[in-house]
């Protein structure tokens, strides 16, 4: 037996026993009904945890009065948390810069622009996963089948390759073991572009779904005094971060996810999408919060691994003004009474609890279909996601002198697509069998690991039309660039041009221009802003301008954005994206 035999044969070997031990680990899992999962959620009482707020970490120091770059370090690592009070402790993978004090979600960064930040990422998880996974997608697997590979990618950001946590650069505890892409245990970010909110997760190859619903993310914050300061927004105690994330739980407070796959003789474990019986906030399931009558700052994310929401504060009586969209401002407030939000997204909102009505308690509601957007109307728990509580203002109480400002930036959108440095076809794909189970999902019909196709030039903009040929919205995210929807156009005779791109794979030679003709919808003010997730509904040609420079300032990135190992856009449903839509992105010089 040749060499390239028996490491071939060695490697299934590890992924047979992989797959065991996985199954092994969730098999308290595989006896956990529908049913009972519900029956827990329904056990636990709304509304009795305090919403909690992250610990902040500063991500810049100051010397002589002057702000200066830090390094940091931050660790993963198991822990138990506690998701709400009458549920016993869950196990969790968090963030932290010790096991004490890490937290679901990780703590907040706050980074200022143009103060670049190192951050040196450890793995202190343990040998086996708290969770079932799958091997058989394309995952990262140790050769010693030992260790839970982790890596590290801040969403929104602009950022050399080798910072970015490349699927690809994964390691495992104490970097015993490291993925073929990893080059450096500290991560470089230059916080060069617009202010706004980002995040950070995980990102291992094939393990996304399954880290994150684990625990490992938190929020990140760029400022910019000169531009954040004019708009006199609520800052301090009334400017909050709000992560929102479904869950599920077993009866011994352990985190529920799926042992058994949807179609198993393709994919042991893996389905095509997970919704959690519970909704958690900052960690609590369904937690309140007591507000003065005053203007809040809300940055809310959904962190969630395929759940949508359309959320509305008591149906609808009290608005939003939305102020932000992922990493950027608006060129204006929008003011909306509900707000649809994709795993993933961001939306920066301002509620003026000051102008309610006289109920002093108001819920923060969801009405999002799941999956999205033609699948069940959530039931009564999930259609409820946390309450306010408002109060009256105390004689010790601050004035509130917050505004929603009249203007923000001007660098927001774009009124129409301009000079563009190329055009490309986008198609996505879901693969089914005979009876209708989806076995896996691709961008273009090609893998993760097939040649690079996209290939744009650093400082330049590129129109991508993205061809949705699935039933379910996709929220699109792209590494390094940014973007946003010009045009959203349904596609006719939708059936005839999906059976052609199925057989061809090619927009062009199928006739995209012949139906690519239907109704046009307008994409929402609120969405009009450069973003770092865009929603692709099904059926529909979406037309996306996209951006590889500094969109401010309209200048090129600061660093080699073409060197290894590159970048990724991929779906955002983590299961999606686990298997296997995302591709790569190699930017040329």
């Amino acid at each position: 037996m040749g060499s390239r035999a028996r490491m071939l044969l060695l490697n299934g070997l590890v992924a047979v026993l992989l797959v065991a031990g996985s199954v092994a680990t969730a098999q308290a899992a595989a006896a956990t009904s529908a049913q009972q999962l519900q029956q827990v959620a329904a056990s636990l009482e709304m509304y009795v945890d305090p919403l909690p707020q992250m610990p902040k970490i500063l991500g810049y120091g100051f010397q002589q009065g002057r702000v200066v770059p830090v390094n940091l370090t931050i660790g993963m690592f198991q822990k138990n948390w506690k998701f709400h009070r009458d549920l016993p402790a869950t196990p969790v993978f968090v963030y932290g810069q010790c096991a004490d004090s890490a937290t679901f979600p990780g703590p907040t960064i706050v980074a200022r622009h143009d103060v670049p930040l190192s951050v040196t990422w450890e793995n202190h998880l343990p040998d086996r996963h708290i969770l079932p996974w799958d091997p058989t997608v394309p995952t990262a697997i140790p050769k010693s089948g030992s260790g839970v590979p982790t890596v590290v990618h801040l969403h929104g950001s602009a950022h050399p390759p080798q910072s970015d946590g490349s699927a690809f650069a994964w390691f495992t505890s104490n970097f015993r073991e490291t993925g073929p892409a990893w080059t450096q245990a500290t991560y470089r970010y230059p916080n060069v572009q617009p202010p706004g909110n980002l995040w950070y997760h995980d990102h291992a190859l094939g393990l996304t779904r399954a880290n994150l619903l684990a625990g490992l993310l938190g929020a990140y914050l760029i400022e910019k005094p000169e531009v954040d300061g004019p708009m006199d927004l609520p800052c301090d105690a009334d400017d909050l971060h709000l992560v929102v994330a479904d869950r599920s739980f077993n009866s011994d407070g352990s985190l529920f996810m799926n042992a058994t796959g949807n179609d198993p003789a393709a994919h042991p474990q893996w389905q095509p999408e997970y919704f959690g019986e519970a909704i958690t906030v900052n960690g609590k399931a369904w937690p309140v919060l007591a507000v003065k009558r005053r203007r809040y700052r809300l940055r809310v994310l959904n962190a969630s691994n395929a759940r949508y929401f359309n959320v509305s504060l008591s149906n609808g009586l009290l608005p939003f003004h939305v102020v932000g969209s992922d990493s950027s401002y608006l060129a204006a407030p929008v003011t909306v009474t509900s707000l649809l939000i994709a795993p993933a997204e961001i939306f920066d909102i301002v509620v003026d609890f000051a102008s309610s009505s006289p109920t002093a308690e108001i819920e923060m509601t969801n009405s999002a279909p799941y999956p999205f957007p033609t699948g069940a109307a959530p039931g009564p728990r999930t259609g409820k996601v946390m309450k306010f509580v408002v109060t009256a203002n105390g004689p010790r109480d601050a004035p509130d002198n917050s505004t929603v400002p009249e203007r923000e930036v001007p660098y927001a959108n774009v009124a129409s697509p301009g000079p563009t440095s190329a055009t490309r076809y986008i198609a996505m794909y879901e693969y089914l069998t005979p009876s209708g189970q989806s076995t896996h999902l691709y961008i273009n019909g090609l893998r993760l690991e097939d040649p690079v196709t996209e290939t744009p030039r650093s400082g330049t903009t590129e129109l991508w039309h993205v061809i949705n040929l699935t039933g379910d919205n996709h929220p699109l995210h792209i590494h390094l660039g940014m973007f946003q929807a010009v045009k959203m156009q349904q596609l006719v005779d939708l059936q005839t041009f999906t059976d052609c791109m199925t057989a061809v794979n090619d927009a062009v030679k199928c006739g995209v221009n012949q139906h690519a003709v239907g109704d046009v919808v307008p994409v929402p003010d609120h969405e009009k802003t450069w973003k770092n997730v865009v929603k692709i509904p099904p059926g529909f040609m979406t037309t996306v301008v996209v951006a590889f420079k500094l969109v401010d300032t309209n200048q090129p990135y600061p660093f080699d954005a073409s060197a290894e190992p590159g970048y990724v856009y991929h779906c955002h449903i983590l299961d999606h994206e686990d298997n296997a839509m995302i591709r790569p992105l190699k930017l040329l010089p």
